[in-house]
């Protein structure tokens, strides 16, 4: 089976092998994946952190070995903070966003594929008390520092770039943040964590969940304080949640009906 990981900003991942088909996700920096099928010039790829199965256009493809990919998944990788910056070497530079994996990072260098690069942004550091192990009340108070730097982002169906993102992938970029992987979909996501059985127990980074006329999960967004919700509907933005689901305040209305409270991080 070949492999292959994301060296361009974001790449859409599609629905059906042509480019008139809706993206599914996305694939950011430094994303591996495994190639499942060819169809002229699309490959369809099955994304090695969430096994999300969609299909690419090859020109996009760079591969690497089946040695790289186990070691990619052998461990969790820092991710970029800033909003925009460049990773770069001899005669190439790539605009990262916020929440790129930097695979094999060492401080200054990272390595994709056979090449390396140097990043000399703002990084999370497992030392800093960033990744899985690292004490919760930290990991969350900077997951609520980054989930701000999101606001305003234009919603898009399977985006995951803070230029275009949909309500599971911000949560899936966040949470990765500070080295929780999440499932891609919303409806994946309800299954993680403890339930929250009452608005009024919510602490910041709980996720709320949230169905349609058909009892079917639809939407997710990230508690805050004092029971605000930040979650991604026409933007990124912040909302009032109560036992009902979320109101907007300009269109005085209900746009969401609660469903379920989750909470992924708890203490040991």
């Amino acid at each position: 089976m070949e492999h292959g990981i994301c060296a361009l900003s974001v790449v859409p991942v599609r629905a059906e092998p042509t480019d008139k088909a809706e993206i599914v996700t996305q694939l950011i920096f430094g994303e591996c994946y495994s190639i499942q099928l060819t169809q002229g010039q699309w490959i369809q790829v099955k994304t090695a952190a969430d096994q999300y199965v969609g299909w690419m256009d090859v020109k996009q493809h760079t591969p690497v070995s089946s040695e790289y990919l186990a070691a990619w998944q052998a461990q969790d990788h820092p991710r970029t903070l800033d909003v925009v910056q460049m990773v770069s070497c001899p005669n190439t530079r790539i605009a990262v966003q916020i929440g790129s994996r930097l695979p094999f990072f060492d401080g200054m260098n990272l390595r994709v594929g056979e090449r390396q690069f140097f990043y000399n942004g703002a990084a999370t550091n497992p030392q800093n008390g960033h990744g899985p192990h690292g004490p919760v009340d930290q990991r969350l108070r900077l997951l609520q520092k980054m989930a701000l730097t999101y606001l305003k982002a234009p919603y898009l169906w399977g985006g995951k770039s803070l230029f275009g993102i949909d309500c599971s992938g911000l949560m899936q970029q966040l949470y990765g943040l500070i080295g929780v992987q999440l499932p891609r979909d919303a409806r994946q996501q309800i299954n993680l964590g403890q339930t929250v059985h009452f608005v009024a127990q919510t602490l910041p980074g709980d996720l709320a969940f949230f169905d349609n006329a058909d009892g079917n999960i639809v939407h997710v967004g990230l508690l805050l304080e004092d029971q605000q919700i930040l979650h991604a509907s026409g933007e990124v933005r912040i909302d009032p949640l109560d036992h009902n689901g979320i109101f907007n305040r300009e269109r005085q209305k209900y746009t969401h009906k609660l469903r379920l409270i989750k909470r992924i991080l708890t203490e040991d």
